[in-house]
C-alpha cells in the first residue's frame, strides 16, 4: 500500500536577525491509517493534531531549525510522545527557541525514516541553513524540500548562517539528480517538480 500524504497550512511569524515576517508554512504528514511522520511542525500544533486524527506519530522531522518550522514541535511532541529529529548543524538555531529542550534524535545524511512500509531518505542540503535537509519519499516520487527549493528557485539566503553558493550546490548535486517528474512539496507556497526547477535554474 502506498503512503498517504496529508497537507496542513499554518500561519505565524518568522524571526531572524532581529526582523519579523508574517509567513504561511506547509506541514506535511506522511503515513497511513495507523501511523505517520510529521514534517515541520509550524506555528500551531492543534491543526496538525486534528489532521493526525489519533494515528501514532512516529517522528516529528524538522527540515531545519528556523523558528517558523519548529515553533510547534515541542507542543506536538508533548501531545503525541513522538521524538523530534533535526540535523545537528542547526543546533544553534534550535537553542534560540528551545534553550532547555534538546532534540531527541540527530539526523544524518542518508538516514532512513520508515513509516507505513515506506522510507523517507534524509538528504543533507545545507545553504539555507547549515543543517537543512530534504526528505525523499522515493516510492511515491515525492521530495519534501523544506526551504531548500521552492516553486521558482532556491530558498532565501543572505541572513545569519546561510550561504547562497552552498545552497545552489546542494540543489544541483542532491536534488537535480532525482528523476525530473519528482514532485517537490515545499516548506512555503505551491509545489513544483524537479524538472520545472531545472528549467528555471539558468535564471538564478
Amino acid at each position: 500500500m502506498s503512503a498517504r500524504i496529508d497537507h496542513v497550512v499554518t500561519a505565524g511569524v518568522f524571526s531572524l536577525d532581529g526582523e519579523d515576517f508574517e509567513v504561511e508554512n506547509n506541514i506535511w504528514i506522511v503515513g497511513d491509517d495507523r501511523e505517520v511522520v510529521v514534517i515541520d511542525a509550524a506555528h500551531d500544533h492543534r491543526p496538525i493534531l486534528e489532521r493526525v486524527a489519533g494515528r501514532k506519530v512516529n517522528a516529528i522531522v524538522c527540515t531545519h531549525a528556523h523558528n517558523d518550522h519548529i515553533n510547534a514541535a515541542a507542543e506536538l511532541a508533548g501531545a503525541t510522545g513522538a521524538p523530534i529529529l533535526l540535523h545537528p548543524d542547526d543546533a544553534m538555531l534550535w537553542e534560540v527557541l528551545y534553550p532547555d529542550r534538546r532534540v531527541d534524535v540527530s539526523l544524518g545524511d542518508g538516514d532512513e525514516i520508515t513509516v507505513a512500509g515506506s522510507s523517507l531518505e534524509v538528504l543533507h542540503t545545507p545553504g539555507h541553513s547549515p543543517g537543512g535537509v530534504c526528505l525523499h519519499l522515493g516510492s511515491e516520487g515525492v521530495l519534501f524540500s523544506g526551504d531548500t527549493l521552492f516553486n521558482g528557485g532556491p530558498g532565501a539566503t543572505g541572513r545569519s548562517f546561510s550561504d547562497r553558493a552552498l545552497l545552489e550546490q546542494s540543489i544541483r548535486t542532491r536534488l537535480f539528480t532525482l528523476p525530473g517528474d519528482t514532485l517537490v512539496n515545499t516548506g512555503h507556497g505551491e509545489s513544483t517538480t524537479v524538472s520545472a526547477e531545472q528549467r528555471g535554474a539558468s535564471d538564478w
